[in-house]
């Protein structure tokens, strides 16, 4: 601490001190006055005389002691009136005790009477400092900061009652709390702190205007899904700036910041609770395992890394050709997992010779394969690419899996392999095919897990669309009419785990990815989010289906059928047959194709896949060009 700050602080404590001391002397005189209503004989005066110094000397140490001027008396609280009463009652029964040693003894009731005056005006001077600095504070605030955010909370509780307490005591937060909202009728029309509480949910947008809010806390911590979507849904009808509690964690901590608050994301809108998966599955068949995760640096590899970690792996292998994205997740298992072996290697699937000798040097038990490209429009301008990196660079790792007896092949599939209009996705639906033949001649179970978007994954709508945003727009939508399926990134991985636990060798899992989405409400959402009207502050604009796009993805071919598993939200499509030997014919071709980089490729593809209808793609996009 520099010097003149301790010099000050010493100075600030110096002065308390010398308050107390008065405080203490007219206490003492101040109580024997009470005791005899006005008519103190000099006996008294004398005695008090005699004991003054020794009191004033006893009473300050007992002070110092209970930490009186430690304290942050700004902030002071019912913790610090607790320390000054108890503070207060021993420095009476002190008194008492050196009335007695000089033998001064008064009467009994006098130092009652001075315990009640001490304790008043100890208090008393702490609390007016703390008064003082905070009117001090708020109207030099505003002297500096006349431009405030008025803000209205959510939730008259507990949390939204620290808050308010937070923002009113600090003069960094350039803040004003103005209302309360809450459900509950018995606090209607009543105060927090000076603060009204003006009605429920149905009254938010009225509150808004009449209060000329422009920033909304939903500080309701224990809330459902449901609840808490619908109240946004109420909000996100202003154009105020909205944020919310993430979770109940802090309310249990009893450590609720105006920090903690958080953006509200489009998901939250959704109205979905969180998908919860049976951890002891997971746990059982991880737990002590050799795991190997390629593609571990994107999106969902990533996540699939976080979660094994957390499972106490006996080792977790890292594969990417990406470096920067393996340098960061390697960094952060290793802080929060210190304990963890964790190998990190920079290779490319494609390469047989190198994923060879991953396998053959850590001998994995269980590998995770979501090594792959999936943007749609990029893959479609690239297909030789496409074929090269999902089709063969995923047969590597499974002839690999197969040579050196790894236990559990996952493949990290997409609804786009069904009945697929893109070249990505007919080469996920190759690999699947893959997994499935090899699952017949090998020892190892080789099963695939197939789900929909993912929020927050590299190259989805929500990014983008708060880019538009953020430039002030316009938003771009393929279709009016677009729809997706949408799960969170933690959610689809916490399955994927689950479902690597149900099987048995052959299955496509198929999570349950809930109600689809229209894309062009997800971007009104976020507009009115982001505190903007659609088409009035920022446009949505339609540019027509990307090539390879579809209305709509589905999760299940007809043939497929379903099978129900201990979770609901895994289901187990049953594989459709084909011709293995001839399959594995096509494959030797169309990896010469593809490595010529002849042009007639996804014409190939769609022989080894007959339900890839890249043509009509081709029709589509001519006809929204025109």
């Amino acid at each position: 601490m520099p010097l003149g700050k301790r010099v000050s602080i010493n100075l600030k404590r110096f002065l308390l001190g010398i308050i107390d001391a008065i405080c203490i002397i007219f206490s003492c005189f101040g109580a024997l006055f009470l005791q005899f209503n006005g008519n103190v004989s000099s006996i008294y005066l004398e005695k008090i005389m005699v004991l003054i110094i020794p009191i004033v000397i006893v009473n300050l140490l007992i002070f110092v002691i209970f930490k009186l001027y430690q304290s942050l008396w700004q902030f002071a609280s019912v913790t610090e009136l607790k320390n000054i009463i108890i503070a207060c009652l021993i420095a009476s029964l002190s008194n008492l005790l050196l009335s007695l040693i000089f033998n001064q003894y008064i009467t009994i009731s006098y130092y009652f009477i001075y315990f009640l005056i001490l304790t008043t005006t100890i208090g008393g001077n702490r609390f007016c400092y703390r008064i003082i600095r905070s009117y001090a504070n708020k109207y030099s605030t505003q002297i500096a900061k006349p431009v405030k955010e008025r803000v209205l909370i959510v939730g008259a509780g507990v949390a939204g009652e620290k808050v308010l307490r937070e923002i009113n005591n600090s003069n960094h937060i350039h803040k004003e709390v103005v209302c309360f909202i809450d459900d509950e009728p018995s606090k209607w029309k009543r105060q927090i702190h000076g603060v009204d509480i003006y009605g429920g949910r149905n009254k938010i947008i009225e509150a808004v205007e009449k209060y000329d809010v422009n920033e909304i806390l939903v500080a309701m911590p224990s809330i459902s899904k449901k609840e808490l979507a619908n109240i946004l849904n109420i909000c996100k009808e202003t154009k105020c700036q909205i944020k919310r509690l993430p979770g109940i964690y802090q309310f249990i901590n009893d450590d609720i910041h105006i920090s903690d608050f958080k953006d509200v994301e489009v998901q939250d809108l959704l109205g979905r609770e969180p998908i919860r998966v049976n951890l002891d599955d997971i746990m059982g068949y991880v737990t002590g395992k050799v795991v190997m995760v390629t593609g571990g640096g994107g999106s969902i590899g990533s996540e699939l890394c976080r979660q094994i970690a957390a499972n106490k792996p006996k080792s977790l292998i890292i594969v990417d050709i990406y470096e920067n994205n393996a340098y960061d997740i390697q960094l952060e298992l290793r802080r929060k997992y210190p304990d963890l072996h964790l190998e990190t290697m920079i290779a490319s699937v494609r390469n047989s010779v190198k994923v060879d000798k991953l396998f053959a040097t850590y001998h994995p038990d269980i590998v995770y394969h979501a090594a792959a490209h999936k943007h749609v429009p990029l893959m479609e301008d690239s297909p030789n690419e496409a074929v090269k990196n999902n089709v063969f660079g995923t047969l590597n790792v499974v002839k690999a899996a197969d040579k050196y007896q790894t236990k559990r092949f996952i493949l990290i599939s997409t609804d786009k392999a069904v009945n697929p209009t893109n070249i990505m996705g007919a080469t996920k639906r190759l690999c699947e095919m893959i997994v499935q033949t090899y699952n017949k001649k090998s020892k190892t179970e080789y099963v695939a897990a197939r789900f929909g978007n993912v929020l927050g994954s590299n190259g989805s709508v929500i990014p983008l669309f708060k880019k538009q945003i953020k430039e002030g727009g316009p938003v771009t939508v393929t279709h009016p009419d677009i729809i997706r399926y949408f799960m969170t990134i933690p959610e689809a991985v916490s399955l994927v785990l689950q479902a690597g636990a149900y099987a048995k060798g052959g299955e496509i899992f198929i999570l349950d990815m809930g109600e689809p989405v229209k894309i062009a409400d997800m971007a009104k959402n976020l507009i009115k989010l982001s505190g903007y009207e659609p088409n009035v502050d920022i446009d949505i604009v339609y540019t027509g289906l990307r090539p390879g796009e579809k209305l709509y993805e589905e999760l299940l071919m007809e043939e497929e059928g379903l099978q129900d598993t201990p979770n609901h939200m895994i289901h187990i499509g049953k594989p459709i047959e084909f011709d293995e030997d001839s399959f594995f014919e096509d494959l030797k071709e169309l990896k010469e194709e593809a490595y010529e980089e002849k042009d007639e490729i996804k014409e190939f593809v769609k022989k080894m896949v007959p339900t890839y209808n890249y043509k009509n793609v081709k029709k589509e996009r001519v006809a929204v060009t025109k």
